[in-house]
Formats: structure tokens, sequence, C-alpha cells
């Protein structure tokens, strides 16, 4: 028999274009591991902080020179099943304290049947994760308008400075996802 999966549906809030991923997981992944699962299926690129919430505690990379009261405990030590109690179906997500955005994690089963051997890959989802550094949801809604119009006063702008960013001149916004891609991530262990 083997391990029991999760499938896990992350939305990212408050953004004019629905952008979202089902992905599947071990059940027993640590929270540190499911950051960098989340950064390769959302499009991330890790170069912010980030925090998940689960029933009302944060969990995260501690930094002992930080001199806020709220607690952050240490996600390598935390599996993700023993952060789920019993009917608790949904947690939170916040990544790059700047830009603050915010995902929402729903767990949509418990018991993911796959016959194929692999442990974690993408199912499904829509929307092109926005360019690190955008400037939250009113910059990334900016940036679309700029990026897919030509005659924008911005357009030449946007396209150099993402271009710079090292995204892939092909990538298409707000509506691009491409599966294949982010399963071939996952597979590489990225």
């Amino acid at each position: 028999m083997g391990a029991t999966l999760f499938q896990l549906r992350i939305t990212l809030k408050n953004c004019h274009v629905k952008i979202w991923r089902k992905f599947v997981v071990p059940a027993d992944i640590k929270l540190d591991k499911l950051h960098r699962v989340i950064q390769t299926v959302m499009g991330w690129t890790d170069s912010h902080l980030h925090e998940f919430v689960i029933g009302g505690e944060r969990f995260g990379v501690p930094d002992p020179e930080d001199d806020w009261d709220e607690e952050i405990i240490a996600e390598k030590k935390c599996r993700l099943d023993r952060m789920l109690s019993p009917g608790f179906k949904q947690f939170k997500y916040v990544y790059d304290f700047g830009d603050d955005w915010e995902h929402v994690i729903k767990v949509e089963s418990l018991d993911y049947r796959n016959e194929s051997g692999r442990t974690i890959f993408c199912v499904d989802g829509r929307g092109t994760c926005p360019p690190e550094d955008v400037g939250s949801t009113p910059g990334y809604e900016d940036f679309c308008a700029a990026i897919n119009t030509a005659g924008h006063p911005e357009h030449e702008e946007m396209k150099a400075w993402v271009h710079g960013c090292g995204y892939p001149g092909t990538a298409v916004w707000p509506d691009g996802f491409n599966i294949d891609e982010v399963n071939e991530k996952l597979a590489a262990g990225g």
C-alpha cells in the first residue's frame, strides 16, 4: 500500500483574476517542503518570506533576531497531517509580506487515489502567477493592462522589466498556465 495522499486546492485571494491550482502531496509532508511545492505550482520564485496560518497558529522560519511578540513555529518540524484536526479543511499561506499575497488552501481529499506512483504532482490550475515585486493586487492589475496592450504607454517597459526578471517571453498574463511545465519541475525536485 502506498503513501496516503492529500489533494489540495490553493487559491490566490483578492486578485482581479482567478489564479488557483489543485495538487497532490503526501499526507505526512512537512510544511517546509509544502512551501517549496506551493512555490513551484504557483510559479513564485521563493524570493520573499512566507508563513502558514493553521488553526490560529503561525508556522514559518523563525528568526532569532525578530523582535515581534508573535511566535512563529518552525515549519520544518511540522507535518501537514498532524496540523489538521478532524473536520479542519482550510488554512492560509501568505507569501511576500510586502506585497502580501494571501492564499487559501483547501483540503479537497484526505485519501487521493493515484495509480501512477507519483506522490507530488499538479492536477489542474488556472491563471498565471503574478511576477515577483509587481506591487500586490493593484500592481498586478496595472501590469496585466500594460503587458497585454501593445499601445499602452508602459507596454515596452513592462516587457523589458519582466524579461529582465527571468520570466519566459512566452508567458501570458493573466491566463497562462502550463501544467506540464509545473509537473516537470515538481518531478525534478523543484
